[in-house]
């Protein structure tokens, strides 16, 4: 060969060579992420070419596929109750991709994960259209209806848990929306119901998640996490005994009195009377004895200052880590920073009902592969531990007294013991919206406690004198405990 045809040669081979390190680069190391850019119409073309997998509460189908004529897209999903369910299922729009249980598990319920690779071989060889897997939630359908049609056309939230194993019962959210409103692509009528449904056209956020994705300060019914504190420490053991709370209480470093709401028997009240009749002042100047460091420890032990995963995100809750004394009395009666959702104070009452161990909160009890193969069971596991047996059995004696003789009297059941904290918690700069109202509860039987429940209402139509955790959320808590025990 001469010398010129040896160039080219050798210069054509070089060209093959880098096409093939292209392709190969192309292929293995880029291949995912070309294949999920939100960019490739193919990726969402796909996700849609057959019927989505169901999500299952109480062995009825939460969602559906009906066939979208006209369009590339094949399939859009359907949602049954959708309002109801939509902080569960969250959405699974053709134009605004997935949330919540159909974004987590979104290649599962198209049958594309991995998972499923022996189905999808299977389907291929016989024919067969490709088919989603099914998610199978923990979710207690009457436990639902009742959370949701309490809350009726109220702002706010509940969040409800099986104690003993951390399955979450129930988790609704008002106002909210219907999915199957905007599933599909058209800019007739999903891209209109989608842009109705945002915040800047809509301030009630129906499409907020409440009870994970909110925030609210958590008011009065914080004082049990205070209480957990004092137990814990051990410098308070008697629930009985009288403590050394001063009234009126002077916060530390501050010429501002703590107030008590009314005229209550807070003088060195016991830790019971103080938590029956919500006493302030010595939840206040217990926050201040224990100091921030020890209170924060507490609090960090119930889920606070991290998200939580369920496996929907939820928001982390704050016990504020740099404060002075009078913010961390504050915040010991759940003021100043102190925030949580719905979800934490479930697991904070869950805690106390399951003799101080708190268990992971999850909503899915197990995948399904289309031939029914479990391909993926939850088992429940412990979370932490943030009382002793003995402490939160005291803790226990305390929260009974306030629904059988305190502010929760709205949340007793005949023929089952009750345990709960009531709260209303300050709204807006000096406290000049209406309040939020509040409650945390459990249900306890012979067999143990099989729910714990909180209830936020964020607003209503009742005046401000007559907003309170036990006039307004006690009753719908007492309405999902009621839905689990079958009463």
């Amino acid at each position: 060969m001469n010398k010129p045809l040896r160039r080219v040669a050798v210069f054509c081979g070089l060209l093959v060579l880098a096409l093939l390190i292209r392709v190969n680069y192309v292929q293995f190391v880029q291949g995912d992420t070309l294949a999920n850019d939100k960019h490739n119409r193919r990726v969402s073309i796909n996700q849609f070419a057959q019927p989505r997998g169901d999500i299952i509460v109480d062995g009825k189908s939460l969602t559906g596929s009906v066939e979208t004529p006209g369009s590339d897209f094949k399939y859009k999903a359907t949602f049954k109750d959708g309002p109801m369910w939509a902080p569960v299922t969250g959405y699974a729009s053709q134009a605004y991709q997935t949330t919540f249980l159909e974004g987590v598990y979104d290649k599962f319920l198209t049958g594309n994960d991995d998972r499923l690779f022996f189905n999808r071989t299977i389907d291929m060889l016989t024919g067969k259209e490709k088919q989603g897997g099914t998610v199978i939630t923990t979710l207690n359908a009457k436990a639902q209806l009742a959370a949701f049609t309490g809350l009726g056309k109220k702002k706010g939230a509940v969040a409800a848990l099986d104690p003993r194993t951390g399955a979450i019962l129930a988790l609704a959210s008002t106002p909210s929306y219907d999915p199957s409103s905007f599933a599909g692509s058209s800019t007739k009528t999903d891209q209109k119901n989608w842009l109705a449904l945002q915040k800047a056209n809509n301030p009630d956020e129906p499409m907020l998640n409440r009870a994970l994705r909110q925030v609210y300060p958590p008011g009065s019914t914080f004082k049990v996490v205070t209480a957990a504190a004092a137990l814990e420490t051990g410098k308070y053991t008697d629930i009985d005994a009288p403590t050394d709370s001063p009234l009126p209480w002077k916060l530390p470093l501050s010429s501002k009195f703590l107030e008590n709401e009314g005229d209550l028997p807070c003088k060195n009240a016991s830790l019971r009377v103080a938590l029956k009749v919500s006493c302030n002042t010595v939840f206040g100047h217990i926050g201040d004895d224990l100091g921030k460091d020890k209170m924060r420890a507490q609090a960090e032990k119930f889920g606070f200052n991290q998200e939580i995963m369920t496996p929907v995100r939820a928001d982390a809750s704050v016990y504020s880590k740099d404060m002075d004394r009078p913010s961390n009395a504050l915040s010991a009666i759940g003021q100043y920073n102190t925030a949580a959702t719905p979800l934490q104070m479930a697991m904070v009452a869950a805690a106390i009902a399951n003799d101080g161990k708190l268990m992971q909160p999850y909503m899915v009890d197990k995948l399904q592969a289309p031939n029914l193969n479990v391909i993926e069971q939850t088992k429940p596991e412990p979370f932490s531990q943030p009382l002793s047996p003995t402490n939160a059995q005291k803790l226990q004696q305390m929260m009974e007294t306030v629904v059988k003789e305190g502010t929760g009297t709205n949340a007793q059941i005949d023929g089952v013991t009750v345990g709960g904290k009531t709260g209303t918690a300050q709204n807006g700069v000096a406290n000049s919206k209406n309040p939020y109202a509040w409650f945390i509860s459990y249900a306890k039987t012979a067999d143990g406690s099989p729910v714990a429940v909180a209830v936020v209402v964020e607003d209503s139509d009742a005046s401000r004198g007559d907003i309170s955790g036990g006039g307004l959320a006690a009753p719908i808590a007492k309405k999902v405990m009621e839905a689990v025990l079958n009463k």
